[in-house]
């Protein structure tokens, strides 16, 4: 798709009083706070899919996030864990551009996230590779266009595989500040896990395990301890220090 490069890109999204605003993305992109913003426009429900939309609790934000899909949801858990992540947000900006014949373009990218650097992060999160056909291609390609002008990135992030998901899943039921633990816990837990061991081994170190338990499945979240997260989570994975890249490939990036 050719893109007017000279009409620029144009983004929508509502003020903190719920009303419209249209601007000069290069413009919006330095000033807004999108991470701040609600959807510009609703979720789709899609009949007959068994996960709609809904709120993601963020551990980075202490704030809920929109969420279209379950492929979002699941996308939202990677970005979640990254410590350079500060800021995240469900469709907060419209974008607009005009094709070189003249027509008027627009796309709702699913997910913003800001890094500590100041950049952002525009993605769309499909269930497979191929959804959105032809169309999300194009979007994608103007998009990634709009992002490159300012410094900042577009992504389609692929589905993770099986195994992470779950095991993100499962941590992320943790992340809550309340699995902390009583005061001392969470350090006795990183100190049993100071060098690698199987996971039931370090938590019998720490204390009585139906206590310590959820204390390591929260430092687990937070990468205060570590595993590799592509092989099923069972008593006997080894779980090690912050930073230990385990026995397998390692654990799930991000979108960056």
């Amino acid at each position: 798709m050719a893109v007017d490069r000279r009409s620029g890109f144009e983004a929508v999204f509502l003020d903190p009083v719920g009303q419209s605003v249209q601007q000069r993305w290069a413009d919006a992109a330095m000033t807004v706070g999108f991470e701040e913003l609600p959807p510009v426009s609703a979720f789709p429900v899609i009949p007959g899919r068994r996960w709609g939309p809904g709120l993601w609790w963020s551990a980075t934000t202490g704030r809920h996030v929109a969420a279209g899909s379950n492929a979002m949801r699941t996308q939202l858990m990677v970005l979640d864990r990254d410590p350079d992540v500060t800021g995240l947000a469900g469709r907060p900006v419209r974008l607009l551009w005009r094709e070189e014949r003249g027509r008027v373009r627009s796309w709702v990218p699913q997910l913003f996230a800001r890094y500590r650097d100041g950049t952002g992060v525009l993605a769309d999160c499909p269930s497979h590779m191929e959804a959105g056909g032809d169309r999300a291609v194009k979007a994608a390609e103007a998009v990634s266009a709009a992002c490159e002008e300012i410094g900042w990135a577009y992504r389609r992030l692929a589905p993770l595989d099986d195994v992470l998901a779950a095991n993100l899943k499962w941590l992320a039921g943790y992340r809550h500040p309340r699995n902390v633990g009583r005061p001392g816990l969470t350090p006795a837990v990183v100190e049993a896990f100071a060098r690698p061991r199987p996971l039931i081994e370090g938590v019998e170190a720490a204390g009585d395990p139906i206590e310590v338990l959820p204390v390591v499945f929260h430092a687990l979240w937070h990468g205060r301890v570590t595993a590799d997260l592509e092989a099923p989570l069972h008593e006997r994975v080894l779980v090690g220090p912050a930073g230990w890249s385990g026995p397998g490939p390692g654990t799930a990036g991000g979108a960056r």
